[in-house]
């Protein structure tokens, strides 16, 4: 398997790794350790570039199996297996995405705590998301206390935690889980958590930054009717961070 690195430390912009696997007809590679996330809860995978010596393959996409990582890469030929490689993510783009995750838990914990309410669906790409709720009580004048209440929080400067727990324990907190059906496959036998302290704390697969001040404020721009009793709430990242 695949070292993830990501999973453990989400600033880490490259890493130094060697191929284990090569699949010359699909164009990708499987690395022995990786800073690339493969994407999955919503977030979107990381694109980059991997150097072998002087020369540079772009990293178009990035998913896992059962092996571990997987990297497609643009170029005539494929590094073979056993080579070194040295690899970067496109970390602009993959900080805006942490921040915009990081404010999905955010919105996910302001709406949990006044509705509890769990989430039925969500995406997200560079700055801006969105999230499906099971709202059954939803009044349209609701739209800016939560807006409101989530730039608070985020001005809080809440610490954001990651643990690990044996699956068995992490059963035994249902909250966890704050999606209307669990995402997490049988197989999995340790279940990582993010906790943003104090507001939110659920199973996660993605990256997220360390503070809530790094999120900056966002503006919900639409609510939709999904259906009755369903909301999809849409936002996007305003201002800048330091």
């Amino acid at each position: 398997m695949t070292e993830q690195i990501y999973s453990t430390d989400a600033y880490a912009k490259e890493m130094a790794a060697k191929v284990v696997d090569v699949d010359a007809d699909d164009g990708r590679v499987l690395l022995d350790r990786t800073v690339f996330y493969p994407g999955g809860g919503g977030q979107p995978y990381d694109t980059g570039v991997l150097r072998i010596g002087d020369d540079q393959l772009e990293v178009t996409r990035v998913t896992s199996d059962g092996h571990g990582v997987w990297h497609w890469v643009d170029g005539s030929s494929l590094p073979s297996v056993g080579t070194g490689v040295i690899g970067a993510v496109d970390w602009e783009r993959r900080y805006v995405l942490m921040r915009t995750h990081t404010a999905m838990h955010a919105m996910c914990g302001v709406v949990w705590d006044r509705f509890k309410s769990p989430v039925t669906g969500g995406d997200m790409r560079e700055g801006v998301g969105r999230l499906d709720f099971e709202l059954p009580q939803w009044d349209p004048e609701d739209r800016d206390p939560i807006e409101s209440e989530v730039n608070r929080q985020l001005g809080l400067a809440l610490p954001i935690e990651v643990e690990f727990l044996p699956r068995a324990e992490a059963d035994l907190d249902p909250s966890l889980i704050r999606t209307k059906v669990s995402l997490l496959p049988s197989s999995l036998r340790e279940v990582r958590v993010i906790d943003i302290v104090g507001l939110d704390r659920q199973a996660d697969g993605g990256t997220h930054v360390s503070s809530t001040t790094e999120v900056g404020s966002i503006e919900i721009t639409k609510v939709e009717s999904k259906g009755k009793g369903f909301r999809r709430i849409r936002f996007q990242l305003t201002g800048e961070v330091e």
